[in-house]
């Protein structure tokens, strides 16, 4: 496992060693270990009851691991001998419903976790004769998120979208080393959450400030994370960046995890592998023994397909074709009866019962059988 951040030239603002937290006898986070850097974004990804969210409540210090560290600006907030609560570790939470105060505005908000001086401002009599006086911090923080103008609305009176980037500024405002973000789309609808995806990298990147955040949505996380660490039983079974993650998966479980994959028999030969498609090149160590049997790891646009020519004994045959416009997802049975799916574009558009062969665009991922 990869846990090391990439940015070398900077100490981490975030490290996590070895966390373990156990519930009677169920472990819910097993040794896990990354570190995330001032202006990163890391993902916690995994599928429900993977660890995530413990391992993020291990971090803000609403649980208490059984084991393991975790530092932030190079002091350790938790280990065997060290405790520091969660008000004392300068770290920001959005909480998955956003948690807003609905007796207060917008402004009152964000203010709620600044100072006295600051929160004190919400007392005076401002709301009621109209004056304009907002503090220059919650101002910044409104302009950061792009509601310059939502300082007097009241939760009741916002969008989705917009109670989310409230409750993003609100832990913003404080200037906390790092910000813990709790499956933040999960409460907007599909259409929202695109576009929210990327203001939401955006406001993160211009904060500068260290971010993780759990989803158990791969396009949520390779979208927005710098590195992506999945989670499986508790274990972080790989940690990098979204490229590496999709194409170049540690285990196979990632591999059909983060995206949708072809999985194809094959035998190693030549730093490749031979498989009923041909002779397919492998991204891995060419010096492996030949001979071994695979299972080769292919997504769906690295496939394409082309006519079949006239009279060729052993031909794949089109099963569906889902088109959406900007691509196409089209369902193959191969030779062996065996099933494949290429997306590809629209300029031709596959018909069921159409003859083709199969072409691979690149290298494959294998596994050992």
């Amino acid at each position: 496992m990869n846990s090391a951040a990439d940015n070398t030239s900077t100490p981490p603002v975030l490290v996590a060693h070895d966390l373990s937290k156990s519930f009677g006898d169920t472990v819910a986070v097993s040794n896990a270990s990354f570190e995330v850097g001032r202006g990163e974004i890391v993902a916690l990804l995994g599928p429900s009851g993977c660890g995530k969210t413990t391992t993020l409540r291990l971090l803000a210090g609403f649980e208490r691991p059984d084991s393991g560290s975790v530092q932030i600006n190079a002091e350790t907030v938790v280990n065997d001998q060290t405790w520091r609560p969660p008000e004392r570790r300068r770290i920001g939470i959005v909480p998955q419903e956003f948690a807003l105060f609905p007796h207060l505005n917008v402004g009152e908000n964000i203010a709620f976790g600044l100072s006295s001086g600051h929160r004190a401002w919400w007392t005076r009599p401002w709301r009621r004769f109209g004056s304009s006086e907002v503090p220059a911090r919650v101002q910044e923080m409104l302009s950061l998120v792009g509601l310059d103008d939502f300082a007097r609305r009241f939760p009741h009176e916002l969008s989705g979208g917009e109670a989310q980037r409230v409750a993003l500024a609100r832990s913003l405002a404080p200037q906390p080393a790092a910000v813990l973000l709790d499956e933040p789309f999960s409460n907007l609808d599909q259409n929202l959450r695109a576009n929210l995806r990327l203001t939401m990298r955006a406001i993160l990147k211009a904060a500068d400030t260290a971010a993780v955040f759990v989803t158990h949505d791969r396009e949520e996380a390779l979208s927005l994370a710098d590195r992506v660490a999945v989670m499986r039983d508790g274990q972080i079974e790989q940690i990098g960046s979204p490229d590496d993650i999709y194409y170049r998966p540690q285990t196979r479980f990632i591999g059909s995890f983060v995206g949708d994959a072809n999985i194809l028999p094959g035998r190693r030969s030549r730093g490749g592998a031979d498989t009923e498609l041909g002779y397919v090149l492998l991204d891995d160590a060419p010096s492996a023994q030949d001979g071994e049997s695979l299972d080769l790891l292919l997504r769906p646009e690295q496939l394409a397909l082309k006519l079949a020519d006239p009279g060729q004994p052993e031909v794949a045959n089109v099963i569906s074709s889902e088109y959406y416009g900007h691509d196409q997802v089209v369902r193959v049975r191969l030779p062996s009866g065996a099933e494949v799916e290429a997306r590809l574009r629209t300029d031709v558009v596959w018909q069921p019962g159409e003859t083709v062969q199969v072409v691979v665009l690149d290298e494959a991922v294998a596994f050992p059988r």
